[in-house]
């Protein structure tokens, strides 16, 4: 068994709320014009402030497993890697099609079975298309580890260069072979695991960088969307581009810090919460639904992203930990 890495717990807790938040906040992001400018700001700069969350999973999937140094076996990885994630995923698309067809007008089975059809080339559901690009990246792995153990610190640092720079490119609209989202989030992989090992990009750099990044694309969504006289984000908001990823490895590293750090009743909160992120990733969008659907927006975004994100974090917990308790079910939230 691997030794446990305790600050894991917390980046993948404070990933999952901001996952939470960005669909909490949904609603807002189309409403400029409608709601008092001051209102669209604040909801949108939640929506610049959270998009690392995606790429910090990611981050860590490549922490743990480009360091594994056991031997490859090929079974074992697609039974306890590819199949842990594929078969949640592909029972929670179903369900989630079924859920489509819901509103607060009644059932539309015709679009649940449109929405059913689709799922190989399309997620069923809004938060699931991140599986889309995460399942693919386990074909990537067993490449990057033998890239890893072949190589040094060097190596590892001037391929996630080269990364980086890919995904610059990718931010200023020069595309090419490189637009591809296998090579772009592949790097995510990369990059957690030169942080992981290395502690690279360092933390003082990337406070500089993160924050420089997180104050750049608020500005830059903020400011395209009033005189465009809608909402519009560019690739500002991409998980694929060069602010996102140093935002990301801003929070990767601030949480490395911050967790080495925790009390031991917080380590062991954490711990729990951390258990079911992917729970609570999968099931928020069902506590999600009433509130979207009926509007339940009913004061400022200060007040209303913060506290509907708390409510959704905390019941999709409640209800992961309760399918978890049973083994019939447990596998639903790996």
């Amino acid at each position: 068994m691997r030794q446990k890495i305790v600050y894991f717990d917390l980046m993948r807790c404070v990933a999952a709320v901001a996952v939470v938040v960005i669909h909490v906040l949904g609603p807002y992001r189309e409403q400029l014009g409608i709601i008092a400018d001051s209102s669209w700001f604040t909801a949108i700069s939640f929506n610049s402030f959270s998009r690392w969350a995606v790429p910090v999973f990611i981050m860590i999937t490549g922490a743990l497993m480009l360091s594994d140094t056991r031997e490859f076996n090929f079974g074992y990885y697609v039974r306890r890697r590819l199949g842990k994630v594929l078969v949640p995923f592909l029972v929670w698309s179903v369900f989630y099609a079924a859920l489509s067809g819901l509103s607060a007008s009644g059932y539309t089975f015709a679009m649940a079975w449109e929405t059913l059809r689709a799922m190989p080339f399309h997620e069923t559901y809004y938060h699931l298309g991140f599986f889309y690009y995460f399942i693919p990246l386990y074909f990537v792995v067993p490449f990057l580890n033998y890239y890893v153990r072949k190589t040094d610190r060097g190596g590892v640092i001037g391929l996630t260069c080269v990364w980086l720079v890919l995904t610059t490119l990718f931010l200023f609209k020069i595309d090419g072979f490189w637009s591809h989202e296998l090579i772009l989030y592949s790097g995510y992989l990369l990059l957690g695991y030169g942080l992981f090992c290395y502690q690279w990009p360092p933390l003082k750099s990337l406070l500089v960088l993160g924050i420089a990044g997180l104050l750049l694309t608020d500005y830059m969504v903020v400011s395209n969307s009033f005189s465009a006289g809608e909402y519009t984000v560019g690739r500002w908001l991409s998980y694929k581009t060069l602010n996102t990823a140093l935002i990301a490895a801003m929070v990767f590293a601030v949480c490395r810090h911050l967790g080495e750090h925790l009390s031991p009743i917080w380590l062991e909160r954490t711990a729990f919460m951390s258990r079911y992120s992917l729970g609570i990733y999968l099931l928020h969008p069902i506590f999600l639904w009433p509130i979207r659907e009926y509007d339940l927006y009913f004061a400022h975004p200060l007040i209303m992203i913060p506290f509907w994100t708390l409510i959704c974090t905390a019941l999709a917990l409640l209800a992961s930990w309760i399918l978890a308790k049973n083994t019939k079910t447990a596998w639903l939230v790996p």
